[in-house]
């Protein structure tokens, strides 16, 4: 009688078909390696915040387990959300978010939206920038306005056509008194393909967030006209905001980290307070302020009615600058 007893806290402490372990007090923890899947390739602001975000938890001594990294490039973000949507209930799979997440489905390009997935913790804001080659002609961000009223640009960007980097595009345009209808967006799949486009020649600007963009920008590579932050964002302090050149247009990109469905209350607890503890080392804030993040850690409750809230303000903002 007392080994029956003793069996089902043993098979409970030892782990089972949850894929961690669940310990007596009720407090969960993985059992093997953690996956976070970037929805894109490399170089890009998912694959920045997945790669930052596993080094620091290791290296600062926050999980017992290895991190992997994956890249699920393709469709704006959605090949990335099916295959972590295949895996339902599975607590060492997770997956970093930002815009798109709510934008992508809403344009009907994606089946699966931020409701089909356990939300876990936001952890930053990062800026758009809007950029061109160093040796360009243009200088401010009206000069670029007025290049797309005369039909003369091809703008590339890190994500699907009425997604988070076209939105920014549009809105910061048709604030400056430009056609955003206009202006002949070109995707890409990620951040940093688009750049790799505008070095080339194969664009004459990009639209990308600053994380993506601080390395090319202090090799001097290339050159940003301006920041949809509300002030100066101290990574590149040196580029003026949408504000100061008289726009009134701002736009962040928030950043998060969600799961499958299906997670319970202790597994969603267990990686709150992990990536908490995270945003409170040096090594994060050092790291994040290079990158030009803010931090702005939400828990799981709070970052669910986040995104629920975001999804009206983007149908309003879709709906104003003719994308919906």
């Amino acid at each position: 009688a007392a080994a029956a007893a003793v069996l089902p806290l043993a098979l409970s402490a030892c782990g089972g078909e949850d894929g961690g372990n669940t310990n007596a007090d009720g407090t969960w923890e993985p059992n093997g390696p953690i996956e976070i899947t970037a929805p894109a390739g490399t170089g890009g602001g998912w694959d920045t915040l997945a790669r930052t975000s596993a080094r620091l938890l290791e290296s600062e001594g926050l999980v017992d387990q290895s991190i992997q990294v994956v890249n699920k490039p393709g469709a704006g973000g959605a090949i990335g959300w099916a295959y972590i949507a295949g895996n339902e209930g599975d607590p060492q799979k997770l997956f970093v978010t930002s815009p798109p997440i709510l934008l992508v489905p809403m344009a009907g390009d994606s089946e699966y939206d931020h409701e089909d997935f356990t939300p876990i913790a936001r952890l930053a804001t990062d800026y758009i920038v809007y950029l061109v080659p160093a040796d360009s002609e243009l200088e401010t961000f009206d000069d670029l306005v007025e290049t797309v009223d005369e039909g003369d640009a091809n703008i590339g960007g890190g994500s699907a056509p009425g997604s988070m980097d076209h939105v920014a595009l549009a809105g910061a345009i048709d604030a400056a008194g430009g056609n955003a209808a206009a202006a002949s967006y070109v995707p890409f799949d990620g951040g940093g393909e688009a750049m790799t486009a505008l070095l080339g020649g194969h664009v004459d600007a990009a639209v990308v967030g600053v994380s993506e963009a601080a390395g090319m920008l202090e090799a001097g590579e290339l050159r940003a006209l301006a920041v949809s932050s509300p002030e100066p964002v101290e990574a590149i302090a040196d580029v003026p905001t949408l504000l100061d050149q008289d726009v009134d247009f701002t736009f962040d990109i928030w950043r998060g980290v969600m799961a499958p469905s299906g997670l319970d209350e202790a597994q969603v607890t267990y990686y709150e307070d992990l990536f908490a503890d995270l945003l409170e080392t040096q090594a994060w804030q050092e790291e994040s302020a290079s990158l030009g993040w803010t931090d702005a850690y939400q828990n799981s409750a709070d970052f669910g009615a986040f995104l629920d809230e975001k999804r009206s303000e983007f149908t309003e903002i879709l709906t104003e600058v003719g994308l919906q």
